[in-house]
């Protein structure tokens, strides 16, 4: 049997597809392929093979919001801290690129955005824990936090491995980022993986996609604000994402989830106005039979209650 809200997530999934923007990705690869050509002839034997990461490599990426990531691991004896290194790294993009992007330091990452074509992509120098490690199995780097803060360990491959064969729980991942980008929430994406995932482990959902969708919301309202919650990163467990937010962004977001749910339930058109189609590739949506009779419908326009985070 058909149901309406499941038909329509699918189709609003089905408009933010990366391969939409197949001729913008590769722009944006083969401005990735110059940085890292420019990091490699730069620090040579001093680095290990610069590799992929963020949304795209981990396929819960959408079109209306994305940029690439790249993950540049350093020897242990190439900085003598992870403060030097990051700004040497930094200061090297701004020479090659200061002219035709805008870089900046932010978080854990150098941000780049090429100004004449807005591509965006992530430069995250890292380096390895002790000597000669980053070749062995497990991988673990260690971030610099530009905010002074002190460092991040992590372990970027098990954060990739991590989602990689779970299909259902990135379909509801992208539905997470596509409300934060139309309601302009400021959560990490990776915050919003962490907690599918989760969800998934102890709900176990099945059925249709707005089923299991809104199985996953409600284990969020139920959970978010408990002491006992925790979010740790696969990558090194003693990082909580969940502690990147404080108890109003953890009341804001139950709030959000619970409202959703509310009006949904009471009205199923009330899911236009939670999640709105790319209208630029509504038609290509079509063509490929993933239109399901609601692609004339008339969004619903649902005023908030409460202010909005972010």
């Amino acid at each position: 049997m058909a149901d309406y809200k499941s038909d329509y997530l699918q189709e609003v999934l089905e408009t933010h597809r990366m391969k939409h923007v197949n001729e913008t990705l590769e722009q944006y690869r083969a401005k990735r392929q110059e940085i890292r050509d420019i990091l490699i002839a730069e620090y040579g034997t001093n680095i290990y093979e610069p590799f992929n990461s963020g949304s795209y490599k981990k396929f819960t990426a959408i079109n209306t919001k994305f940029d690439l990531d790249l993950i540049v691991p350093f020897k242990y004896n190439s900085f003598s801290t992870l403060e030097s290194m990051f700004n040497d790294v930094s200061e090297k993009i701004k020479d090659a690129f200061g002219i035709q992007a805008v870089v900046r330091d932010q978080g854990v990452s150098i941000g780049i955005v090429f100004t004449e074509d807005e591509i965006n992509i992530d430069v995250v120098p890292a380096r390895e824990t002790s000597k000669d490690s980053f070749d062995n199995t497990h991988k673990d780097l260690n971030l610099h936090k530009f905010d002074g803060t002190g460092y991040l360990k992590t372990n970027i491959h098990k954060q990739i491995e991590h989602i990689k064969s779970k299909t259902n729980e990135r379909k509801i991942v992208r539905l997470l980022k596509i409300w934060k980008s139309q309601k302009r929430k400021k959560y990490k994406s990776f915050f919003f993986e962490l907690l599918a995932i989760k969800a998934y482990e102890i709900t176990s959902p099945t059925g249709n996609l707005w089923t299991q969708f809104s199985t996953v919301l409600q284990y969020i309202v139920e959970n978010i604000e408990k002491d006992t919650f925790k979010l740790p990163d696969p990558g090194n467990s003693n990082n909580d994402l969940l502690s990147t937010l404080d108890s109003y962004q953890k009341t804001l977001l139950k709030s959000d989830f619970e409202l959703m749910l509310t009006n949904i339930k009471n009205n199923e058109k009330q899911i236009e106005y939670y999640f709105e189609k790319n209208k630029e590739f509504s038609e290509k949506a079509s063509n490929n039979s993933l239109s399901y009779g609601v692609a004339g419908a008339t969004p619903v326009s649902t005023p908030s209650s409460k202010q909005r985070f972010g």
